[in-house]
């Protein structure tokens, strides 16, 4: 699944798919302006979407390094109190 969402992600799939799109429209005949106009919209809106995705992973990996850090200083802060307790 992480592989079909990362290879939907891939700005060089969405440009060939915007080729493609391009390509047919022209031979059906689509006036130049038109075309232009839905190739940038293609690209803008797979650019934008390619850049919430990636933000979201980076976001997602900071809460779990995060997390991770914190259960490490809990660990610590533990053990602490584990050897002061058997010192007495």
């Amino acid at each position: 699944m992480k592989e079909i969402l990362k290879k939907l992600t891939s700005r060089k799939l969405w440009m060939a798919v915007a080729g493609i799109a391009t390509g047919v429209a022209i031979a059906l005949g689509v006036d130049a302006s038109d075309i232009d106009v839905i190739a940038g919209a293609v690209v803008s809106v797979i650019s934008a979407v390619t850049y919430i995705v990636v933000e979201g992973k980076v976001d997602a990996e900071s809460v779990k390094n995060a997390i991770e850090s914190t259960q490490e200083a809990i660990d610590v802060i533990e053990s602490i109190k584990n050897e002061k307790e058997d010192e007495v």
